[in-house]
Parts: C-alpha cells; structure tokens; sequence
C-alpha cells in the first residue's frame, strides 16, 4: 500500500557538507534549518566520476555508472565514433558540434545512452500506480511522452507524469517565468520554485525530484566558499514549497523530505591539459573536463605509464583480466570484489578516498567508459574540448572527498539516512513500498 505521507527529493547542486551544515547552525538558510531541526543528518558518499550527469543518473536510477551507463559529461561514443558531450562548456559544445551536444543533453542521454537494465525511480512508481514529477533533472526517463513548447519542435521526451525541463518541456500550464535568463541571479531555481509551489498547492504527485541547479552554476564561478548568496536563494526555492503547503506544520504533516547534493565541490587552483600526455598518438581519444578524465585506446597499462609524474593525474585506473588497477607515480592497487569484501595486493593508500574501491569500479565496468579513467590532484581541474575551465572558482568530478562527500537530510523517514547517493532511490521506493528492480538489487 502506498505510504500515507508524499515524499520530496530536494537536491540542490553542487551543496557541500560543510556549507550546509554551516548554513543550518547560523540560520542563514532557514527552510533548510527548519527541515533539519525535524529530522536526521549525515554525510554520504557520491559516485565516480562526481559529474553531474553520472551523479544524477546514480540518484534516479540507484546504482552506479555500470548500471546507469552514464559515464562523463564528455565522452567517446563506440558505437558512433563520436564524441557525445553534455555541457561542460558553451565552447566545449561548440566544439563537439552544437545541434549534436543540445540532441545528446536533452533527448539522447536518456533515450540511448541510460541504460536499459537501469530502472529510473519514475518508473518503477509509475508501474505501481503513483504519480511521480521531476523538475528541471536531466535524468528523468519515463512512461509518458510530452511535446517540446518550443515552435516548430515535435520530437517528443518520455517522463514522469508531472514533467517540467526548464521551459523545454511542461506537462502542465503553471504560469512559471522563463527559466533561463539570469542564471547567475537563480533564475531557473526561481522558475523551479513557482512550478513546485503550483504542484503542492494542487497535491499534485506522491514524489517529486526537485532539482536546483543554480547553486552550482555559482560555486563554478566563485568557488565553494563564497556562496552563500546562492544558497539563500536555492533555500527560497525549498521555502516556497513549504509556504505553499499552508506552512511548516503543515507541510510536514504532508511530506517526508530527503535533501541532498549530488556532488561536492573544490577549489580549482591550476589548470591541466591530460590531451598534452597523448599528444601524437593514434587511435587514442582523450575526453576530459571539470576533476575526470578518459582515455580511449588500446593496452591501457602503457597509457597510464605515459602519466606518471604528470600533473594531470593524481591516480589513473584501469582494468587488467579481472582486476582493476590504479596507478600513480609508478605506484600501483591491485583490487578486484571478492566473497566477503574487496581483495587487493600492493599501495592501499592509493585509493583511501571516500567509498573508492567500489567508486572506482564501478566506474570501469561502465561500458562507455574510457579504457583509462583519470582522477587529477586535489586543486587541478582538467580543461575541456575548448581549452576552458573554472580556475579561481570551483569544480568537481574526482574521487577525494571535498568532490565526493554530500550532505544528506530525512524527514519522516524514521531513523534512515543514505550513505550512499545510489542508497536515495532504494529508501525511496521502500517508503512507498515499491519493490526494487534487480537491477538495482545486483548493483
């Protein structure tokens, strides 16, 4: 039987657990303080590559990128021999070809390269007769089909029931401003924020995943410390909802609420190139943006070698028969899962980041993935397609902890709490309860 109380996922972009908790302990941000004096904290662990495709994808499909497929935000597509690229940059678009990077964000991501052994949280309710919505995410595949707003567009996005994909896509007239101007004022939580006020005050799903982005978009561009501008604005998105449920008692009595990030974020102090390393080299492509890298080609043990020493790799991994190997200055961890835990020979320091075995792993049984996948040093982020990157801001996507640990919030939810971001859709659907799929169970 379904759950008596509606459940909503707050994930605002990008939110370490330091600012947050900050945050909650000042009262800067007092729809969060409010919701995290009801319920129960803690700190989880993201996905690897920490980018936000992958992380979303790993929050709406519970499981990692072996499961979900979803590798980077730029990568080498096999099948197509071509790279697919999500948005590191406008120029890195321009450079993977604009009409070709718009198809592969908003239609291709989820209709062709999520993978279909994955089962999205929409889904697996929808099956059992709940009506889900999802606002503004970019994982969002579903059951039901909805038509572009946009003149002359008819191709059309399969979602949840209640769909909203900034202004793209509506399933419902709610009068919401347009979500993408002025972004670095919050426009799109703004416009996120008037389509979940109109979806409570007309109770209009049993889940929402209410995704707000902007958040991020400012820690890119001031780095992590200095946000606080932005989350007062990410905690008016959450506020409206309260408000719009008739006030905070009442809105609890309504909703069960998990907030959370997908990713962390670090400062960005140096910029390298990992395409440097491979210069002149054929048949080898290399894909890299934000804090992650791969590297397609051939005997993935001799491309590791070529970055010992460079600044651009802090760990390389690769796999090698049934181990998986990572790399770093002629270092190496062998690892491979075994019957009671994770079997490995050689340096264990090489992976003492949060989670990173199982990570890692993960990450290369991806069959998008490179056949080398690079996480940099701490404070090194990697420049994209165009050359671009965020230095003197902030950025993500590695295996340490400042890019992987997340804070994570539940209300009425009894004791639980995530410690994983992949661990969000389980708790989800066991409060509805939803069985898992066995997707979900073997990842």
């Amino acid at each position: 039987m379904p759950a008596t109380k509606k459940l909503i996922l707050v994930v605002i972009d990008g939110l370490t657990p330091e600012v947050f908790e900050d945050a909650v302990e000042t009262g800067s941000a007092p729809a969060l303080a409010f919701l995290a004096a009801h319920g129960r904290y803690g700190r989880g662990f993201s996905t690897f590559p920490s980018l936000t495709p992958v992380c979303l994808s790993s929050i709406a499909t519970g499981a990692h990128p072996d499961v979900h497929h979803i590798p980077h935000l730029v990568w080498y597509h096999r099948g197509e021999k071509r790279v697919v690229e999500y948005g590191s940059s406008f120029a890195a678009i321009r450079a993977a070809g604009t009409k070709r990077s718009i198809l592969d964000a908003i239609f291709n991501m989820n209709e062709q390269h999520l993978g279909s052994e994955a089962v999205t949280i929409y889904e697996a309710l929808e099956d059992a007769g709940l009506t889900a919505g999802a606002v503004n995410v970019t994982c969002y595949r579903g059951r039901t089909p909805h038509r572009p707003l946009l003149p002359g567009a008819t191709r059309p996005a399969f979602g949840p029931k209640r769909f909203f994909f900034y202004n793209l896509f509506e399933s419902d007239v709610t009068g919401a401003p347009v979500a993408v101007f002025g972004r670095s004022e919050g426009s799109i939580d703004a416009y996120a924020a008037a389509v979940g006020r109109w979806l409570v005050t007309r109770d209009g799903f049993d889940f929402l995943f209410y995704y707000l982005p902007d958040y991020d978009f400012a820690s890119h561009a001031l780095g992590p410390a200095a946000t606080q501008e932005a989350l007062a604005r990410s905690d008016a998105a959450v506020g409206a909802l309260i408000e719009a449920a008739g006030g905070p008692d009442e809105f609890l009595e309504r909703y069960a609420v998990i907030v959370c990030s997908d990713h962390g974020q670090t400062k960005v102090e140096r910029v390298a190139s990992l395409q440097e390393s491979f210069t002149g080299l054929e048949d080898v492509i290399v894909t890299a943006s934000n804090r992650a890298g791969m590297v397609y080609g051939e005997d993935p043990a001799a491309l590791a070698r070529r970055l010992d020493g460079s600044p651009a790799a802090e760990v390389s991994l690769y796999r090698e028969g049934d181990e998986a190997v990572a790399r770093r200055d002629g270092e190496e961890l062998r690892f491979r899962p075994g019957a009671t835990g994770w079997e490995t020979s050689g340096d264990e320091s090489l992976l003492d980041q949060p989670d990173a075995l199982e990570r890692a792993w993960c990450a290369l049984a991806n069959p998008n993935a490179g056949e080398l996948i690079v996480s940099p040093p701490a404070g090194v982020e990697l420049v994209d397609l165009a050359g671009r990157s965020h230095l003197g801001g902030g950025s993500h996507g590695s295996l340490e902890a400042g890019d992987s640990v997340v804070p994570v919030l539940t209300v009425g939810l009894g004791n639980k709490i995530p410690q994983r971001i992949v661990d969000v859709s389980p708790l989800v659907l066991e409060h509805f309860g939803v069985q898992a799929g066995a997707a979900h169970a073997a990842a």
